[in-house]
């Protein structure tokens, strides 16, 4: 069943991803990675310094090689259920037919990001081919033909007006690699 979550396993452990309620730190055991010299590491979930989308791998740029996880036993029809339910609610809060790197900006620490970039009026504000989406204001979509350079200055745009009308500064979720 394909249920449409980008990324890698290795990627999610870095953000320390979550989605309802559940973080990777709740289910990775131990990391094997490499670090700066070459060499192979193997660290606990303690020692991996899991917060709100960050962990040890967010400051050194380690390879992580592989994570062992700790998922819950459950009945089949179960699962698959609610698997099903966690797929249409994408389907119906997030613009999964559009390309994006998800959902775009982090939770404030006492404020809904998307809300706050609704009530700037900018859902569907596009610069080139990055756009705010019309169904859940965190996400930038791709509209067909943008450039990084489009969805930067979007992520700008967002930024400063956000700032302006509510005096709140907003956070990347995704990274930004390379120049």
């Amino acid at each position: 069943m394909h249920l449409g979550i980008p990324g890698t396993i290795g990627g999610a452990v870095k953000m320390n991803a979550g989605a309802h309620g559940i973080e990777m730190k709740d289910i990775v055991l131990k990391t094997t990675y490499m670090d700066y010299n070459g060499d192979i590491n193997t660290i606990s979930n303690t020692e991996q310094e899991f917060t709100y989308r960050k962990s040890i791998f967010s400051k050194n740029k380690w390879i992580i090689l592989n994570a062992q996880l700790e998922l819950k036993h459950g009945k089949k029809e179960e699962i698959e259920e609610k698997m099903s339910e966690y797929a249409n609610y994408r389907k119906q809060k997030q613009p999964i037919t559009y390309p994006s790197a998800g959902s775009t900006f982090k939770r404030g620490e006492n404020f809904i990001t998307a809300k706050l970039i609704d009530e700037c009026g900018l859902k569907g504000y596009s610069i080139g081919g990055a756009k705010v989406s019309d169904i859940h204001a965190g996400f930038i979509i791709n509209t067909g033909n943008a450039t990084a350079k489009d969805v930067l200055q979007l992520v700008e745009y967002i930024k400063e007006e956000v700032y302006k009308k509510f005096k709140k500064k907003i956070e990347l979720e995704i990274e930004i690699v390379g120049e």
